[in-house]
This record gives C-alpha cells, structure tokens and sequence, in this order.
C-alpha cells in the first residue's frame, strides 16, 4: 500500500509567532509599549487566538484538496474528479450451501432467490443469491449464498457451520442444509490508505497494451484482503496473476475467480492475452530462538517473554505479507532485540532467497512462479538471566 505524505502547513501556526509580529505592528502604529499584563497585550492574544483557529481551517482545506492527505468523502470526491475512480465498498462473504429433501421427486423442486440460511448461534445470515432447483430424480442441489452483513465478518465459517434454514415453507419436502464450501471473499471498505493507494495504481490502468501495473490495478480492486498481486507472462500471449491475501496464504478458489472475471474481459486485456490466475509456490520455514535476559533488567520476566512472543508474531506476518519477500532472520533477531532483552541465539530460520515471479530474460517457466514464506514449528525458549 502506497504511503500517504505527511500533513502540509500552509500558513504557520505558531502562537508565539503570531503574538510577536502583532505586538510589534501595535507598538509601531501607536508608539505605545505593549507590557504583559496590560490590556492591549490581553487582546492582542484574543485576536491572535482567532486568526491562528482560521489558519488551522486554511491548512486542512489545504490538505483536505490534496489525494495523497484527503480523508473520508473528501477523497471520494478527489478520486471521482480526477482519477474517475470510486472507493471499493463492502462486499459480502459467499459460500455454497447444499440443500437436501426427504426423496427424490418427479419434478424440479424451487429453492427460491432470497432463501435464508444462518448457523447454529444465529449470528449471521445468508441468503440464495438467484431461483434454484433440485433436478427431477436427485435429492440435492448446492446453491450459490451470500452474507447479508458485508465484510470480512462473514469470512472463516468452514464446511457445515451454516446450517440452519430460516425460510423453511421455501423449500417443499426440506430435510437440511449445510455449506460445503468455508466462506470467503468478504471485505471491508477500503480505508482511505488503500483507497489512495488504488488511486494512484489505476494511471497504469489507461493502457490497453496489457501493462503489468494495470492487471495488478484491477486484480487489487476485487477486494480489500488482498495484499499483493504479481502479474507475469511465462509464456508468449500468456498472463499468469498470482494473488496473496492479508492473513499470508494464497487467494482460494472464489478470490482468483473473482480476479479472473476482473482481468479477463476484452475492456480489461488486450485479445490476445490469454489470463491464467495461479497459485504461489510456499517455502516452508521454522523458528527456533533461545534468548537471555540482563539479570538487572527492570522489566519481569513475564512481561518480556509476552513481548518477545508478540515481536515474533509480527515478524511472521510481516514475512508473509507480500510475494516473494526473502526469508530473513535479521529481520526477527531486530524485533526481538527490540523487547529490551540481552541477547538471541537464533537457530531458524536461514537465510533463504524467494522468487519474486519477475524473472530475467531467458528465465526457465519454474522461475516465473513467486514463492511465499509459510511458517512451520515455532520454538522460542527463554534461557534465564545473564550478567552484563
């Protein structure tokens, strides 16, 4: 995600500043000197106090103008302005349920569009997102469902959780239900740092050439759970897409494709592209650290094993999020050195280099799949105290 700049100053907002310069023209103007308790001084402060307030309104209408500091509606209108560009919204979780009857019938029997299913605790529920039907002589259909929360809140429910049918007279000679596939595909609305960063990606997509950058522009716009894309052509007049999600794995079956319906249409690609989306390879890696405390360090023992656990889990999140980052382990013995402790003796992982899918001229096709970082055993011992 590309980063945003930091908030501009416009015009100063300096107190002291302000107060100096008007204490200044008020003594050249009437000759009079301006002492600190006087009441010219109190309301040279008051009208200072006002002026500095609307500078500070100057300086976010300012940046309120700017895409890379805009927020909430304001960078909306930014991006439909100038990059004719909308926020990515919501989108719901979707699975498949399969429904079953008591016995076959000799005819069709309607699952009607809108019938709701939920799970156990009623959380949450889904709904059949078109009319379908249990074929004459079967006695099941799998149907086509949707969150009716949008979001990420939908995602993560595996094969069998939702199985409760709330519209039971929908479905004639009903016996259950369940879904067959765990639910995905939920996000979020982009937040204003991903919206940007979508802003910026889409110049690339005003070519029709097939430009590497516009694939990745509208792959990334499928959903805000995807982290990175890596778009190659292992072979002539092919374009392989490979997609990673924020929580480290590989896109499933339902994101890649969405990406694919995303990057395929002939107003998306040139003719002659032929769109592959594909999975990365995983490079498996384990953790084994021992570390040693100072023994006059002020911190207790259980505090920093709680710190040194959570360095090491932001550093297997960060190792994961993005396609082909190397696996490095001086980038943990930093986060773990971070917690204040005296020392590391770190075992796994090596060093170990991870194609990135952007290979040299004459790159074998192995070459042109990215790799990515998964994370094996993790074994973090705490070896007691040292002297200094």
């Amino acid at each position: 995600m590309t980063d945003r700049n930091p908030e501009y100053q416009f015009v100063s907002t300096d107190t002291n500043e302000m107060q100096a310069l008007m204490i200044a023209a008020y003594e050249k103007i009437t000759g009079v000197s301006v002492r600190p308790a006087s009441p010219e001084r109190l309301f040279i402060q008051w009208v200072a106090d006002i002026i500095l307030q609307e500078r500070v309104l100057n300086n976010y209408t300012g940046n309120q103008n700017l895409p890379s500091r805009a927020a909430g509606e304001n960078l909306d209108a930014l991006g439909q302005l100038f990059y004719d560009r909308t926020r990515p919204p919501a989108q719901p979780a979707v699975c498949t349920v399969r429904f079953r009857i008591s016995a076959a019938q000799s005819a069709s029997v309607l699952i009607p569009a809108g019938t709701r299913v939920t799970d156990v605790g009623g959380a949450l529920v889904w709904e059949t997102v078109s009319d379908a039907y249990i074929p004459i002589g079967s006695v099941f259909a799998d149907v086509a469902m949707r969150c009716q929360t949008d979001g990420v809140i939908g995602n993560g429910y595996a094969a069998g959780q939702i199985n409760k049918l709330v519209d039971i007279s929908n479905i004639l000679y009903y016996d259950s239900c369940e879904n067959v596939t765990a639910s995905g595909k939920g996000a979020d609305a982009a937040t204003d740092g991903e919206y940007y960063s979508l802003m910026r990606a889409s110049q690339d997509a005003y070519s029709d050439a097939g430009a590497r950058g516009a694939y990745i522009y509208f792959a990334k716009r499928v959903s805000t759970e995807i982290a990175d894309v890596v778009a190659n052509s292992p072979l002539a007049g092919q374009v392989s897409l490979y997609v990673l999600m924020r929580d480290g794995t590989a896109a499933g079956s339902e994101i890649k494709d969405a990406v694919y319906a995303a990057c395929s249409p002939d107003t998306v690609r040139p003719l002659t592209d032929y769109v592959v989306v594909d999975d990365p390879e995983t490079v498996d890696y384990d953790i084994k650290l021992t570390y040693y405390i100072q023994s006059d360090t002020a911190g207790r023992s259980f505090d920093i094993e709680a710190n040194v656990t959570a360095a090491v889990g932001d550093y297997i999140t960060w190792q994961c999020g993005k396609l082909g980052r190397d696996i490095n382990p001086d980038e943990l013995r930093q986060r773990v050195k971070e917690t204040g402790i005296k020392r590391i003796v770190l075992d796994n992982p090596v060093f170990t280099v991870l194609r990135d899918g952007n290979p040299p001229a004459g790159a074998e096709l192995l070459e042109f799949v990215p790799q990515i970082a998964r994370i094996g055993a993790v074994s973090i011992v705490n070896g007691g105290y040292e002297d200094e």
